[in-house]
């Protein structure tokens, strides 16, 4: 049996039904999914107590699972993720005005209001990494978390964001690894956005396929497979190619396949 299953991020389809996503999702090979629970999708956190169970029983019908969303982390969505049997909900913390620490603060009084919630109805908050003004790196997610029990808040690193912010493969899973649930699988480098005689240099991430980034997608699996890990990768199918989107993903998840059985 294999040690991973695959997910797929479907914000770039919001425009499908949830029907017309699990048979899309699965035709492209994939396990499961995140769901985006967003205004305009076809989960909104509105209406989540009746769309999710809905959504959850239409996806298991083409044989795709939610894995997990990514949405708002109140208590009535902790409780409709719970009812749903949806098991994390991802999120990315943001660094505000008030500076990085006082911003963890923030964070964590909110995490910790929401514990006994989380443990109520067995469902946990994913951390995941995003570079520029989040928690950017395996280490701050680290710093942030390592007070909770993976149970409840947990850790979905991804590489690519890791590899913008400069930290290699081994350490980041090292760093990581004590609430390291789920992974994420995409890849970028840094594109020069103003001309060689700017007086001050601007850059952007250029979101690409698993084999062209800054990312080393075979040294994470390595150290990822090293350790054992046996859960989810997730592929966002964030492409800065937007067209090429579905055909670009199917080469990714054959890729990351390859990886995994390679190990």
């Amino acid at each position: 049996m294999p040690k991973v299953s695959f997910s797929l991020f479907t914000k770039m389809w919001k425009d499908k039904s949830i029907q017309e996503l699990g048979e899309f999702v699965s035709g492209l090979g994939f396990d499961g999914i995140e769901l985006p629970v967003r205004p305009g999708y076809p989960v909104e956190p509105d209406t989540i107590a009746t769309t999710l169970p809905a959504a959850v029983r239409q996806l298991e019908a083409t044989n795709v699972n939610i894995t997990s969303f990514a949405g708002p982390t109140d208590e009535a969505t902790i409780a409709a993720c719970g009812n749903a049997g949806v098991p994390i909900i991802r999120t990315c913390p943001d660094i505000g005005d008030e500076g990085y620490l006082a911003s963890i603060e923030r964070h964590r009084r909110e995490f910790d209001a929401l514990v006994p919630v989380l443990e109520k109805h067995r469902v946990a908050i994913g951390i995941q990494n995003h570079c520029d003004d989040w928690i950017c790196n395996a280490m701050g997610v680290k710093h942030f978390i390592d007070r909770y029990d993976r149970r409840q808040v947990c850790a979905i690193p991804c590489a690519g964001h890791t590899a913008l912010d400069g930290e290699s493969p081994h350490m980041a899973i090292d760093i990581i690894w004590s609430h390291l649930v789920q992974f994420k699988l995409k890849n970028a480098y840094w594109e020069r956005v103003n001309g060689t005689e700017a007086e001050d240099v601007e850059w952007r991430p250029r979101w690409t396929t698993g084999r062209q980034g800054l990312a080393s997608w075979p040294r994470f699996v390595n150290e990822l497979d090293k350790r054992g890990f046996d859960g989810v990768v997730c592929l966002d199918a964030e492409y800065s190619d937007e067209e090429a989107t579905e055909r670009l993903v199917v080469e990714d998840l054959a890729f990351a396949r390859s990886l995994f059985a390679a190990n």
